[in-house]
């Protein structure tokens, strides 16, 4: 795999890029906790494990608790109810298609690459009206067994797309995901959803962005260049 100059390929995290589905899960996780182990938990003890994957976001909370977690069937639950809850409610985030039209038109390869499982990937796409085929590549974390900040989702989707890394934007909102975009080599922009500027650039962000709809003038003049 050739390295160039610029950005041929960018990698999408989804939850707080894609759509904004954090607050969707986290109900649905509070609600799994209190019907199958009986515990009230808060929103906020979920947020040291945004970005880490669904067993150590459940998983750690259930550790907070002294509960003893049930893998994969809390899980499975979970994403039921989560797949309930998303109906009629997720969209996509402001400037998401319009970024992705971008994209392509300049010969930009696309992927996604998610810590969550592929039943809530397929559940998020499907409801924001980007299918699988929108993408050159789709990486779950059903795909991994290292997950965020370990690099290897982005290795992998970057692999899959053909683009070196050091070619890629990845696009994240977690501290953990940008941690992992920088282990991978990858440029990396925060988007501000989950946490804030500062936050994300102390975690490795090259540049930070409220959503898509508005991208640091740099940043959009790399991307108005292309891959052609």
């Amino acid at each position: 795999m050739n390295c160039s100059t610029g950005i041929t390929g960018v990698i999408f995290d989804m939850d707080g890029v894609l759509c904004d589905s954090e607050r969707f899960i986290c109900e649905a996780a509070i609600e799994m906790f209190k019907r199958r182990h009986g515990v009230q938990v808060r929103a906020e003890d979920f947020l040291p494990f945004v970005g880490s994957g669904e067993n150590r976001y459940l998983g750690g909370v259930a550790e907070k608790y002294g509960v003893q977690i049930k893998l994969p069937e809390d899980k499975v639950f979970t994403y039921e109810l989560y797949l309930e809850v998303i109906r009629n409610r997720l969209k996509a985030l402001p400037g998401v298609s319009e970024f992705i039209l971008k994209c392509r038109a300049k010969g930009i390869k696309l992927a996604v690459a998610s810590a969550a499982d592929t039943m809530k990937v397929n559940g998020n796409l499907a409801e924001i009206g980007l299918p699988h085929e929108t993408f050159d590549a789709v990486v779950t974390g059903s795909d991994v067994s290292r997950h965020k900040p370990d690099p290897q989702c982005f290795l992998m989707a970057a692999k899959k797309i053909g683009i070196c890394p050091a070619n890629c934007l990845v696009i994240e909102d977690a501290n953990n995901g940008c941690k992992a975009a920088k282990a991978a080599g990858a440029m990396c922009l925060g988007i501000t959803s989950s946490f804030d500027s500062e936050q994300l650039a102390a975690s490795g962000a090259d540049w930070t962005a409220s959503d898509l709809a508005h991208l640091p003038g740099d940043l959009e003049a790399i991307l108005a260049v292309g891959a052609k």
